[in-house]
């Protein structure tokens, strides 16, 4: 299987900047890599920043906490990174939730297995690629060895289609996931229980893998906001530029809130 994004939408082109005013009552889904931090030649370098503490801190309390990180990174590792800072994280693509009851963990799919042994030797032959296993799901980042990008990918789509695991195309980067969940998901998830419910979801994201999201917070009538210069199709709404437009946008819409 291999995960899509349903209907096109939008060029990036033409999206203008989202609106400093949140929707009353609003709820936020942020992205982690590209979108909250900088992506990093290996994931493992994205580390704690005060700026970015800070500004979770007084979005959580304008929002009375209506704000969820939605990452494909593991639950643990999110919350290395966010120093335990947000309470709300779907983690690994929506495989695992912590919402208002606790942490909802799927099990992994038996398949993994086998994927999991082919991309870690594919890694072991060439020291550029980058093995990541996340337990429900295990990828193989290819960033600092571009011209890898063909014979990865083709891998994990012989994988994917010998197998009943979800094959995820991101930012140089191939994954395998247990089926079952996506971003879009885990935000149609958390807008069922407290403090979401009868929120307005505003998605921010920057990756293939968020398309899911601007879908679910369009559908549930909000909207999406892609970050980084994509020239992909997308269902997001509106484009910020990078991480640091994330932060000054998300600064400046607590100030409105505040005033």
């Amino acid at each position: 299987m291999t995960a899509f994004g349903s209907v096109v939408r939008h060029a990036p082109s033409d999206l203008p900047p989202p609106p400093l005013a949140l929707p009353p009552r609003a709820a936020l889904f942020l992205d982690l890599d590209g979108t909250l931090a900088p992506i990093m030649p290996r994931p493992e370098q994205v580390g704690p920043d005060a700026r970015r503490a800070a500004l979770l801190d007084a979005l959580s309390r304008a929002l009375d906490g209506r704000l969820a990180v939605v990452s494909g990174r593991a639950l643990e590792d999110v919350d290395r990174i966010l120093e335990n800072r947000v309470r709300f994280v779907a983690a690994v693509h929506g495989l695992v939730r912590r919402g208002v009851n606790g942490v909802d963990r799927l099990p992994p799919h038996p398949d993994l297995h086998h994927a999991r042994d082919v991309l870690r030797d594919l890694a072991r032959g060439d020291r550029g690629l980058l093995f990541e296993d996340k337990d429900l799901s295990v990828a193989l980042h290819y960033r600092n060895v571009p011209s890898a990008a063909d014979a990865v990918i083709e891998a994990a789509e012989r994988l994917a289609q010998g197998s009943e695991l979800v094959l995820q195309l991101g930012d140089m980067v191939a994954e395998l996931r247990t089926p079952g969940q996506d971003k879009g998901k885990a935000v149609t998830a958390f807008l069922r229980e407290a403090p979401f419910d009868g929120a307005t979801p505003v998605f921010v994201g920057d990756d293939l893998t968020d398309e899911d999201g601007f879908a679910a917070a369009a559908r549930l009538g909000g909207y999406g906001v892609l970050v980084g210069p994509s020239h992909r199709p997308t269902q997001a709404t509106y484009r910020l530029n990078d991480f640091n437009a994330v932060l000054d946008w998300l600064s400046a819409s607590i100030g409105r809130a505040a005033a």
